[in-house]
């Protein structure tokens, strides 16, 4: 592995040096996300492989290369997960990938973000040196922020080549429950149940059904299904598994963009077309044919951002930026890539 890593430093001081866009790609099932990438493919995926795992501390350190199914596979061995529940989108997902994009699944309600569970990192920066962040416990807070930074950057700040991450053991239980409701009924009870000491991992709302994941002891959920209420839903992983894979039929219409709006989870109904409900009313996505101006000015009123997720168009996928946290991208970025050699556009056009 460590003449892959040094094939991968000499084709980045190369491009920096001619000043030649890479753009980073593993197994490419989240090509669509974000703006449209340019420059010449720089594939990750020989650089596989867990470096180290420790069950007993639910700490795993792995290459960037490796496949997300993989990783999943050995975890599930020892009875743990990855708590953040990242989708693939494909067969060839790939651990970097899965980081690098930020996506969470269904039970980012519950366990928390893609960043709250990355230990340390290695990143190969635009002048082609390895840096290390972070560690691999969590008491070892030394660039916890850089590397926390990582999640969500598409790559524009460096290659991920090996990251730590926290990972969970899996519930004992669970149980899915069915209620008929609509949707601003739905956002308010979900609400409700959120004050209250309930063993939720995931809700989803659309069309007029809100269903409910219980994760826990097997006692804690048998006793929040007698308080709560409900229809028990049989073979219910599947429905969470097509959500996270975004293979269920409401991700399959044709009604426009697909939007991901991120909103305080109270927010009532935005009415802006097609929509589904997560992490408790705090993720919607809808689909809509309205421009993105006049649709981002509705979820900014709301308190929100929106993402264009699919179609639409891909030079301007994310929420504008405020002046002072642009500036704040921009110099991030400067540091690590000082040529802009790294997925240029990908995030925002000016980087």
């Amino acid at each position: 592995m460590d003449q892959v890593l040094q094939a991968m430093q000499e084709r980045v001081r190369a491009a920096a040096a001619a000043k030649t866009p890479l753009a980073i790609a593993g197994g490419g099932t989240k090509a669509f996300y974000g703006n449209a990438p340019s420059g010449a493919a720089f594939d990750v995926r020989a650089y596989r492989g867990i470096v180290d795992y420790e069950p007993t501390e639910l700490v795993v350190t792995v290459r960037a290369g490796t496949p997300l199914a993989e990783l999943e596979t050995q975890l599930a061995e020892k009875n743990q997960m990855l708590p953040f529940e990242p989708p693939h989108f494909g067969d060839a997902a790939t651990v970097g990938g899965a980081i690098a994009a930020g996506l969470a699944g269904p039970r980012r309600m519950a366990a928390g973000a893609v960043r709250d569970f990355v230990l340390g990192a290695r990143l190969l920066d635009g002048r082609g040196q390895v840096l290390s962040f972070g560690g691999r416990v969590m008491k070892n807070v030394a660039g916890y922020d850089v590397s926390r930074a990582l999640a969500g950057s598409l790559g524009t700040l460096g290659v991920i080549v090996e990251v730590s991450l926290k990972v969970l053991p899996r519930a004992v239980a669970e149980q899915s429950l069915l209620f008929e409701l609509n949707e601003a009924a739905a956002v308010q009870r979900v609400n409700e149940w959120g004050g209250q000491p309930l063993p939720i991992s995931a809700t989803a709302w659309f069309d007029g059904q809100l269903y409910v994941r219980l994760s826990g002891a097997a006692a804690g959920v048998q006793a929040a299904h007698a308080k709560m209420g409900g229809t028990p839903v049989p073979e219910s992983a599947l429905l969470w598994a097509e959500l996270r894979e975004q293979a269920h039929d409401f991700f399959q219409a044709d009604g426009g963009t697909l939007w991901r709006i991120a909103v305080p989870p109270a927010t009532g109904p935005l009415d802006l077309g097609a929509t589904l409900v997560e992490w408790n009313g705090g993720q919607r996505w809808v689909w809509s044919a309205q421009p993105a101006a006049a649709l981002r000015a509705r979820v900014e009123a709301a308190g929100g951002h929106a993402t264009q997720f699919r179609g639409g168009d891909r030079r301007a996928t994310f929420h504008p930026l405020p002046p002072a946290l642009a500036a704040i991208h921009r110099r991030l970025k400067a540091e690590f890539d000082p040529a802009g050699i790294f997925n240029p556009g990908r995030m925002y056009p000016e980087s």
